[in-house]
């Protein structure tokens, strides 16, 4: 054993076997995604949180679904237990405690900064997912997206779509010729389910000010990764709404980011627990969507981890993808864990040493067996390893230590208060009421559409100079509440008149705008 192991550079320590090899997970191919599986109890928590600590002391960003609370310790640092010093001393390590970098993030502004998308960004596609719309219904929100394009409504949220839905009924015949046949029973479905989706606090959810991607990708000042955490125990008991909202944020990632191709380390690490929710009665077009995107978006320097019970509840297709493996224990005791065990010891490179099958079913809490690929992104054998402690707290925090971190964040205030500028519900509104010319009128004519593209690119110019001109030489923790707000709002302003008032609207691999 090295006298440091926790020095190698370019790696992340994740464990060592019993007869003293230590196990990395090499930076310059953490981009090629991964997969943490397990049973309940296994030890899955643990090893995500191991990683998502050594990947920020690399200087990688990271984000992180905390579905049962547990993660949020990584705000903290660690505590000397009796546990975690043995196994540090037995794995050859000097257990020491320490904190990280976190931001808190919540979809419903409870336990973190608000996370808002506008129902443009995620896109019919993924809306028709959360929606659980069939083929006829999908169709018909298509057409309203379509509509809302063409006439240069802004849809931002929930009563914008509403809006256009209804808008979309009551033309139904004059776009008829056009999109084919909108019936109204359909259109009366979508909004019942739209309905259940409010019930659901999905209203918190879409408006603005949409959600910056930059603030993602942050290091603080000592150069380390900040770490996102989504607070999302209360978000789970939606389990459809959990998986197409972080869907959302991969798709935003794979939209936006540029293409880096190899670096060095990933730019993000995206770990997505609880993964089988992203594919239980997925469509096949969703599918093939979901296939491409973690596909692709590796050569945006993003690596994303799949942790889940069940390696089964990976297609094959996506988990072909993941390079990393870190295996925990399964029980065998119906035919499908039969299954299960076999097809993840069949994804190994077989060690000489022992049966593959037979170790998954004999590991014990915080063992694993593991491959990781190295520097050239060939899997390595897999070796059977004692997951290193993490240096934080594993555990939930007090609600006086969460309050104290989002009040240190350098974001506070730049997603807190929501803005409802004017879009397309207004407008219809105003229509109705006869205060704009061309009430009920179909789709915009060219020449009009033409002269809103141009105003467009001058408001985003304008946009861009006060933007630039206003903020460019302030530090964001050095800025008070109202100009972060004041910012937020006009750059979620200028990607919305961009992207909405052209001719056409350009829309990405799962639906969204496409900036």
């Amino acid at each position: 054993m090295s006298d440091d192991p926790n020095a190698s550079p370019g790696k992340i320590l994740v464990g060592a076997s019993a007869d003293g090899v230590y196990s990395y997970l090499t930076l310059s191919v953490g981009n090629r995604h991964g997969l943490i599986a397990g049973a309940t109890g296994g030890g899955k928590t643990v090893t995500l949180q191991k990683l998502a600590e050594g990947f920020s002391n690399a200087g990688t960003a990271v984000f992180l679904a905390d579905v049962k609370g547990d993660l949020a310790g990584l705000s903290q640092a660690g505590e000397m237990r009796q546990a975690f010093v043995d196994r540090s001393l037995e794995i050859g390590l000097a257990y020491a405690v320490d904190r990280f970098p976190v931001v808190f993030w919540d979809v419903f502004g409870e336990q973190g900064h608000p996370v808002r998308a506008t129902i443009s960004e995620m896109g019919p596609l993924l809306l028709a997912r959360l929606l659980e719309l069939n083929d006829v219904q999908e169709g018909v929100l298509n057409v309203t997206f379509r509509v809302a394009d063409e006439q240069g409504l802004l849809l931002l949220d929930l009563k914008d779509l509403r809006a256009a839905l209804t808008y979309v009924a009551d033309n139904a015949g004059s776009l008829k010729t056009k999109y084919g046949n909108v019936a109204p029973a359909t259109v009366g479905a979508i909004q019942r389910q739209l309905l259940v989706l409010e019930t659901q606090g999905a209203e918190k959810f879409f408006g603005e000010p949409a959600l910056d991607i930059s603030d993602f990708l942050r290091v603080d000042r000592d150069g380390r990764g900040v770490i996102n955490i989504l607070s999302a125990d209360k978000l789970m008991r939606s389990p459809r709404l959990y998986a197409t909202f972080l869907l959302w944020l991969l798709s935003e990632l794979f939209e936006q980011l540029p293409e880096v191709g190899d670096l060095a380390q990933p730019k993000l690490v995206f770990f997505f627990d609880e993964a089988h929710l992203l594919f239980d009665d997925a469509p096949k077009a969703l599918l093939t969507a979901i296939e491409q995107v973690v596909r692709l978006i590796r050569s945006k320097g993003v690596g994303v981890y799949f942790v889940t019970q069940n390696p089964l509840d990976v297609p094959d297709s996506v988990l072909g993808q993941l390079g990393n493996r870190v295996q925990h224990a399964l029980r065998a005791f119906t035919p499908r864990d039969q299954k299960a065990v076999r097809a993840a010891a069949e994804t190994f490179r077989q060690n000489p040493a022992f049966d593959t099958a037979e170790a998954i079913m004999q590991l014990s809490v915080g063992e694993a067996l593991v491959s990781m690929l190295d520097a050239k992104g060939k899997p390595e054998i897999v070796d059977r390893v004692l997951i290193a402690p993490p240096a934080s707290r594993v555990g939930p925090i007090t609600a006086e230590e969460r309050a104290a971190v989002l009040a240190e964040s350098a974001l506070r205030g730049k997603y807190d208060t929501p803005i409802d500028r004017e879009s397309a519900f207004e407008i219809l509104q105003k229509r109705a009421e006869g205060h704009l010319s061309g009430a009920g009128a179909g789709p915009a004519r060219p020449e009009a559409q033409t002269t809103q593209a141009s105003v467009g690119g001058g408001l985003i110019g304008t946009l861009g100079g006060v933007v630039g001109g206003l903020f460019k030489r302030e530090n964001p923790k050095r800025m008070s509440t109202g100009e972060l707000a004041v910012r937020s709002a006009v750059q979620s302003a200028a990607r919305s008149i961009g992207t909405q008032i052209a001719k056409e609207v350009l829309r990405g691999v799962l639906g969204g705008i496409s900036r």
